[in-house]
C-alpha cells in the first residue's frame, strides 16, 4: 500500500517534518478561505442585484407619475432611489471595504500560514486525502493529469 502521507505530487507534498496536526490545521484554513471567497460571491451578487432594482426604480417612478400616482412616485423617489444601504453606505463601498480588510487580511494570514509551515505549499491534506482515497492503478485514479496521458 501507498505511504499514507505521501502526496500525488511534489507541489503538495508534505514538507520534511511536518506533523499531522500541522498538516490538518493549514486544510481547515485553507477550507475556511474558501468559505470566505463563498461569501465574497455572495456579497458581490447582492451588490448587482441592489444596484439592478435601485435602477430599476426609475422606471417605477415613471410609471407611477404617468398613472396619476405622483405622492407614491415621490416617495420611492425621495425615500429609495439612490438609499445608502448601509449608514453612508452603497454596496461599492461595503465590498471595497470587505475587500481591503476582513478578506485581504483572511488571505494574507492564511498565506503566511503556509509559507511559515509548509514552505508555501497548498492543500497538502486534501493531496493526501486523494491519495488515500484513489485506487491506484485504475483508470480515472490517476495521481497527476501527466499519469493518466499514453
Amino acid at each position: 500500500m501507498p505511504d499514507q502521507k505521501r502526496s500525488v505530487d511534489a507541489e503538495h507534498s508534505r514538507p520534511e517534518g511536518i506533523d499531522d496536526a500541522t498538516v490538518e490545521a493549514l486544510g481547515e484554513l485553507s477550507e475556511a478561505l474558501e468559505t470566505v471567497h463563498r461569501a465574497r460571491g455572495h456579497l458581490y451578487s447582492a451588490h448587482q442585484l441592489i444596484g439592478g432594482a435601485d435602477l430599476t426604480l426609475d422606471r417605477v417612478v415613471r410609471l407611477l407619475r404617468e398613472a396619476g400616482h405622483d405622492g407614491m412616485a415621490d416617495r420611492v423617489e425621495h425615500e429609495l432611489l439612490g438609499r445608502n444601504v448601509l449608514p453612508g453606505r452603497w454596496t461599492f463601498q461595503v465590498v471595497e471595504e470587505f475587500d481591503d480588510g476582513y478578506f485581504a487580511t483572511f488571505q494574507e494570514v492564511e498565506r503566511e500560514a503556509r509559507e511559515r509551515l509548509a514552505g508555501g505549499r497548498r492543500h497538502i491534506y486534501e493531496a493526501e486525502m486523494k491519495q488515500r482515497r484513489r485506487t491506484h492503478g485504475l483508470p480515472g485514479h490517476e495521481a497527476t493529469p501527466e499519469a493518466g496521458t499514453p
